[in-house]
């Protein structure tokens, strides 16, 4: 049964899709079987892995509104063992569609419990924000990461996502764990980025990965070329470290 982790943080601009997409390029290098799920509108993570995503084409939206099957809308990209769902700017519609239906937080777990058994993981890139879509994936997920930007604003709105985070646990799904805190965009010159990973260490110990995303010019090339850091750059240190990351999360779940 493949483990689902959503990966959320109602921040924008902390490294979530960058994540998301390397993440799964890394845990497919490392010969796991990985779905990549797009649960943002702005479909970068679509994009990021070069797939064009055509006006007639099924993905998230309709998965999640249970008019097609997970299975009729997975895509395979060019990275070893990754498919995607892919996303497109109509799942925004999806907020206000689903505001009426019954059971709409369990839509998106309802879809993938077809599909679990064929992953070893299951990731899902959520928007940043707290609204229904996200909403979905924490009910669906079974764990969640946290992307922390090192900067000075890091902390800020991390305590709205864990409260978010218990009130789901409460609600909608008591099996959600945290699977860790993610330090990214570190910049090892910067005396700000060293006193923001240790204060959050200081304030989370264990639950922050030991790998931490430093700032990487061949991270930020690679989405232009439609391509995951493996494929674009394997010797690049974003490549590294985010190998590191998959290998950090496959002896999380083998221990």
């Amino acid at each position: 049964m493949g483990k689902i982790i959503a990966i959320a943080n109602q921040k924008g601009g902390v490294g979530k899709t960058t994540t998301a997409v390397n993440l799964a390029a890394a845990l497919g290098v490392l010969e796991k079987k990985i779905l990549l799920i797009d649960a943002d509108p702005q479909a970068n993570a679509t994009s990021g892995l070069g797939v064009a995503m055509g006006q007639k084409q099924a993905g998230t939206y309709e998965v999640l509104e249970h008019s097609v099957t997970p299975q009729e809308v997975i895509v395979k990209t060019q990275s070893p063992n990754l498919d995607i769902i892919p996303s497109h700017i109509d799942l925004v519609a999806c907020e206000i569609e689903l505001v009426d239906k019954k059971d709409r937080e369990w839509m998106l777990k309802k879809a993938l419990e077809t599909i679990q058994e064929d992953y070893d993981y299951i990731l899902i890139d959520c928007a940043p924000s707290l609204g229904l879509i996200t909403l979905n994936a924490l009910t669906a997920a079974q764990s969640v990461i946290i992307p922390i930007q090192c900067e000075y604003f890091a902390l800020e709105g991390l305590g709205k996502l864990l409260n978010t985070i218990k009130s789901v646990q409460k609600i909608h799904n008591k099996n959600l764990d945290i699977e860790g805190l993610l330090l990214t965009m570190y910049d090892t010159r910067l005396r700000l980025s060293n006193q923001v990973v240790e204060e959050v260490k200081k304030h989370f110990g264990k639950m922050v990965f030991k790998t931490i995303i430093q700032r990487n010019i061949r991270l930020s090339e690679a989405p232009s070329y439609g391509e995951d850091i493996i494929t674009y750059d394997a010797s690049s240190r974003g490549a590294k470290s985010y190998l590191s990351l998959g290998n950090e999360i496959i002896k999380r779940n083998t221990t």
